[in-house]
C-alpha cells in the first residue's frame, strides 16, 4: 500500500507539480482511468501559497492538495458501482460507470473531484494510475525537483506525518501525509529609543492562556521569533539590563504576527 506525502520545507513554490498534472492528463485519453483533463477549471494537483506575517516579516508556505485518497472515501459510499479503490491504495472513478454523476462532486468534502461538462463525467487525480501500473512514478511527484512530494510505502512515512486542514469528521481518513508544516508566528524587534540603535539580547517572554512560557532573545539586528505556534492568545514581555520592561497582553494568534517595534526606554 503506498501514499502520497507532502514536505513543506522542501518546496519552493516551483507549481512544476501542478504543471506537469495538466501536462499529463490535458488532450490525453488515460482509459480506463480517466478521460482528457479540461484545459482550464480543474486542478487534481494544486499548489496553495499562504502569505505569512506583515511587512516587513513575511514567510510564505506552500501547500500541495490533491485527492487523499481516503481508506473510507466520501465518493465511493456514494457511488460504489462507479467508484473504487484499488489495492495498492488508489481510488479511481471509473469514467464509463460515472457518466452523469455530476453528485460525486458535492460529495468529496475535500472538494477535490471536478466536473467535466463537456465528457459529462466528475473526475480527479488518479494518482497517475496508467504510468504506476507501468512501474513509474506519478508525474507530478517525478517532476519535483527538491523530493517535496513523495509515494511511498506506508512504512516509509515519517512518524508525525497527518492529515492537515481537513473536516475532521468527514470519516473518510484522508491517506495524503504533511510533514514538516509550519504553524504560526510571532515576530517584533527591540530598539533603544534613546540611542535609536537596535537591542541585541533582549529577553523575550511570550506565554500562553494555557501552557508553558517560551523564551528568546534578539538577534543581531534587534529581532525576535516565535515560530510553529499554535493558534490562541498569549502575552508578551519584553525586558533588558537596564531599562524598562515592556508588556503586551491579549495577543490573539489566528494569523502569523508582525507586532513591530518595541522601543525600551534606560532606567533612570
Amino acid at each position: 500500500m503506498k501514499t502520497f506525502v507532502f514536505d513543506a520545507a522542501r518546496c519552493n513554490g516551483c507549481f512544476n507539480c501542478q504543471i506537469a498534472c495538466k501536462d499529463e492528463h490535458c488532450g490525453n485519453d488515460w482509459m480506463p482511468y480517466a478521460l482528457p483533463q479540461p484545459d482550464m477549471g480543474h486542478f487534481w494537483c494544486k499548489v496553495d501559497q499562504f502569505t505569512h506575517g506583515q511587512i516587513p516579516k513575511v514567510k510564505l508556505e506552500y501547500k500541495v492538495r490533491m485527492c487523499n485518497h481516503c481508506e473510507n472515501p466520501a465518493c465511493m459510499q456514494a457511488a460504489p458501482d462507479a467508484v473504487y479503490r484499488r489495492d495498492d491504495g488508489l481510488v479511481v472513478i471509473d469514467p464509463a460507470k460515472a457518466k452523469g454523476r455530476k453528485d460525486l462532486v458535492d460529495a468529496c468534502p475535500y472538494g477535490e473531484i471536478f466536473w467535466n461538462a463537456e465528457a459529462g463525467v466528475p473526475q480527479k487525480c488518479t494518482g497517475c494510475a496508467h504510468l504506476v501500473d507501468a512501474g513509474e512514478l506519478p508525474r507530478c511527484v517525478d517532476a519535483c525537483p527538491t523530493g517535496a512530494l513523495r509515494y511511498v510505502e506506508e512504512g516509509e512515512v515519517e512518524p508525525g506525518a497527518k492529515a492537515i486542514g481537513l473536516p475532521a469528521d468527514a470519516g473518510a481518513a484522508p491517506r495524503m501525509r504533511y510533514v514538516n508544516v509550519p504553524g504560526l508566528f510571532v515576530s517584533g524587534d527591540v530598539w533603544d529609543k534613546e540611542a535609536n540603535e537596535i537591542v541585541e539580547g533582549a529577553r523575550v517572554t511570550l506565554t500562553p492562556q494555557s501552557g508553558e512560557a517560551l523564551s528568546t532573545s534578539t538577534d543581531d539586528l534587534g529581532d525576535f521569533w516565535f515560530r510553529n505556534l499554535e493558534a490562541g492568545v498569549y502575552d508578551l514581555h519584553v525586558e533588558h539590563d537596564g531599562y524598562q520592561p515592556q508588556d503586551m497582553r491579549g495577543i490573539k494568534l489566528d494569523k502569523s504576527l508582525n507586532l513591530g517595534d518595541f522601543p525600551l526606554l534606560k532606567r533612570q
